[in-house]
């Protein structure tokens, strides 16, 4: 018997609904297949030029940045001589995706108002040494991370790169997911942005990448050592690491917020 032909333009309408909702969930950043990318990149400056190249970020760089579509999220000076205090500038930009950072890279590179800034500010010569660039995508556990300024005075930040032993890398996004998060916020530590590196010669599968905020630096010192004493991660450290270690390595760069960063 045949279908009149509403009932079947119906029914064809409804199919299509329901089958909605899948295909969104499946390009949901939630996933990792969809949603923002952001780029870590670290600048070294010439001797004695660092003031320098922070005042040229403040004046000029961040707006054009905003110009050509790249997110302003935070800009920061590592607090401890071993980390590069006196010559190093981190931040933190946000592209629509990996094209769209591509694109906007390329625009920035020649927009005249850029090219006369450079010109200006390397009239005694290059400001910068050394670029460097990490390409990360969220996590399907991170917080999203925005700018916005903290309550009340800076907050400190710390940086912190984790090199996950050989195939245990699922097995430590698992623990953080489950638990570290939680027991991090019980002890006082904002739980900023979670990441993986996209590019495999920047450690994609097999590093974690994430940010945390704390008070000051002695606060950190007092929630590290709460953390670390918690039985609570004492029992999900023991339980995922009773078939060996899940990092060879664990980085960490505390962090000072500059006066023009979006995330303080």
């Amino acid at each position: 018997m045949k279908l009149p032909r509403l009932l079947f333009a119906f029914l064809a309408c409804v199919a299509l609904g329901s089958a909605a909702p899948a295909a969104a969930a499946s390009k949901s950043p939630a996933s990792g297949s969809s949603g923002p990318v952001y780029e870590l990149r670290t600048y070294t400056a010439t001797p004695a030029n660092l003031d320098k190249v922070a005042a040229r970020f403040r004046n000029d760089t961040v707006r054009i940045f905003e110009k050509h579509g790249m997110k302003n999220i935070g800009y920061w000076i590592p607090m401890d001589e071993k980390d590069g205090s006196g010559d190093k500038l981190v931040y933190l930009l946000e592209h629509a995706s990996r094209d769209a950072a591509k694109a906007s890279w390329k625009s920035f590179s020649s927009d005249p108002q850029w090219q006369e800034v450079r010109k200006r500010t390397e009239a005694n010569g290059k400001i910068v040494a050394k670029a460097e660039s990490v390409f990360l995508e969220p996590t399907n556990y991170s917080p999203v991370m925005k700018p916005g300024k903290g309550k009340g005075a800076p907050r400190v930040f710390e940086l912190r790169t984790y090199a996950a032993a050989e195939g245990k890398l699922p097995a430590l996004d698992a623990r953080f997911r489950d638990h570290t998060l939680k027991i991090f916020a019980k002890h006082g530590m904002t739980n900023l942005g979670y990441f993986h590196p996209t590019d495999a010669d920047k450690g994609a599968g097999n590093t974690l990448v994430y940010f945390l905020a704390h008070a000051n630096r002695d606060a950190a010192a007092a929630s590290w050592k709460a953390f670390r004493d918690d039985p609570g991660w004492v029992k999900a450290r023991t339980a995922s690491e009773k078939d060996g270690k899940l990092t060879t390595k664990v980085q960490s760069v505390f962090l000072t917020p500059t006066d023009f960063s979006t995330l303080k």
